[in-house]
């Protein structure tokens, strides 16, 4: 008896060990209600091919006189309904290698530092050292590239269009500016469109913080734009319920800059207004506080993202508030476009962030987040992203890789291109339900 009953107690306690470290494994998952807004059985759904051209109308659209308040996409598919234009996804050409640029760019990433001494004095400090050790928790299947490749640039359009997005979101900086880890990366720009092209891709842009950045940097870094690419068959542009055509832009760390200031730019009584000139646009602020989206509209932006994959980091990407914020935007005429991630983990750069991870969970918490932002039935979703390494919310391929100082995380037990599946599903998906959306 007392054999049964020690028995029965060994048991119970590996049960409830399995019991607790699953739930710890899941912690990162982050929304409060768990896996329940999945739509049931969506993980086994089939690919759906051949979308027909269409367009999307939203109702209740008020355009002010030589401004657009732009609530329609042009919500269409491309050749075959491979690809689908009211998904946008960020992309990043700040990569460097010996072979091509005659040194490593970004994946030496320096280790950031704690903005507290006295918590920074507990973590490692100096930088990565590629190949094998790089500023990364996950390893790229094509190494540590250059964006410079053209064969690189092919794959990676490749792998975009195999992932059903249409538009890629390109993070960039005027001639001869760039972030702190990189080099000046504007004239790759048409290697970029070329490539997209040929992939029947389009090409937004995502306008970086730069020193001394301000409304008027930004009208000429638009006018810089629009003259330049504004012509290429990659350029994209949007379509808005009014019938305008015009080029949209995501404006990244846009709080930085006063409403007032944004307001002279982008209202078209502004001293230096956009409005109603060859250089008119639809503008989208990113939303990180709740207050942002006050000074949003009062800013005369056309709508505002919110960019981050780690739920819960911020207001904006708080899965919780993506309903509240998409009514608010209803009511004031702007466009909400969520931003979905596959996990979020950046200590490799910055090793005091952990709190701010997300664990991917094999794809559920991607899924997570891509049911939450179809749940608010958004015009546009933007992924975050095709290639952030360094934040780990990459969905371009990845593999196993160990080496005598670092073990890195992986896709496994799928493959290399789970994260690209998964999207062209949720992709595909999303457009069905558009359908649904306007009958």
């Amino acid at each position: 008896m007392a054999r049964l009953r020690k028995k029965a107690c060994i048991a119970l306690f590996l049960f409830t060990l399995f019991i607790f470290g699953t739930m710890m494994g899941l912690r990162t998952l982050k929304p409060s209600d768990g896996f329940s807004d999945l739509a049931p059985g969506l993980g086994l759904l089939p690919m759906i091919g051949g979308r027909m051209d269409r367009r999307s109308v939203s109702q209740d659209v008020v355009s002010s006189p030589g401004q657009v308040r732009a609530k329609v996409v042009l919500s269409n598919s491309g050749p075959e309904g491979t690809i689908f234009y009211d998904v946008h996804i960020f992309y990043s050409v700040w990569y460097g290698n010996p072979s091509m640029d005659g040194k490593y760019m970004h994946w030496d990433h320096v280790l950031v530092p704690h903005w507290d001494p006295k918590i920074a004095a507990s973590y490692p400090k100096g930088r990565h050292m590629p190949p094998e050790d790089i500023g990364s928790s996950f390893y790229p299947d094509l190494g540590p590239y250059s964006s410079r490749d053209p064969d690189v640039l092919e794959s990676h359009m490749e792998q975009i269009g195999a992932a059903a997005a249409g538009v890629l979101v390109l993070s960039w900086y005027p001639p001869g500016l760039a972030d702190d880890n990189g080099e000046p990366t504007e004239d790759l720009v048409p290697a970029v469109l070329d490539a997209a092209h040929r992939h029947n891709l389009k090409v937004a842009f995502h306008l970086q913080p730069y020193r001394g950045r301000s409304d008027h940097s930004v009208h000429d870094n638009i006018k810089y734009i629009v003259d330049r690419y504004g012509d290429h068959g990659a350029f994209y542009k949007f379509t808005s319920s009014t019938g305008n055509i015009l080029p949209l832009f995501y404006i990244y760390d846009s709080y930085l800059t006063p409403p007032e200031n944004w307001s002279d730019l982008l209202h078209p009584t502004g001293s230096h207004s956009l409005r109603g000139t060859a250089y008119d646009s639809v503008f989208i602020a990113l939303i990180v506080e709740e207050r942002h989206k006050h000074d949003i509209l009062a800013g005369g932006f056309d709508g505002m993202y919110t960019y981050f994959a780690s739920n819960g980091f911020s207001f904006g990407s708080s899965h919780q508030n993506w309903i509240a914020v998409k009514a608010f935007c209803d009511g004031n005429n702007l466009l909400f476009i969520p931003s979905a991630g596959p996990g979020y983990i950046d200590t490799a750069v910055r090793p005091w962030n952990n709190h701010n991870t997300r664990n991917r969970v094999n794809g559920r918490y991607y899924e997570t987040a891509l049911q939450a932002a179809l749940n608010v039935r958004p015009e546009i979703v933007t992924i975050t992203s095709f290639n952030e390494w360094h934040e780990g919310t990459q969905i371009e391929r990845a593999v196993p890789k160990k080496t005598v100082t670092r073990l890195y995380l992986d896709y496994q037990p799928h493959q290399p291109e789970h994260y690209l599946e998964l999207t062209r599903r949720w992709v595909e998906q999303f457009n069905k339900e558009k359908e649904t959306w306007l009958m």
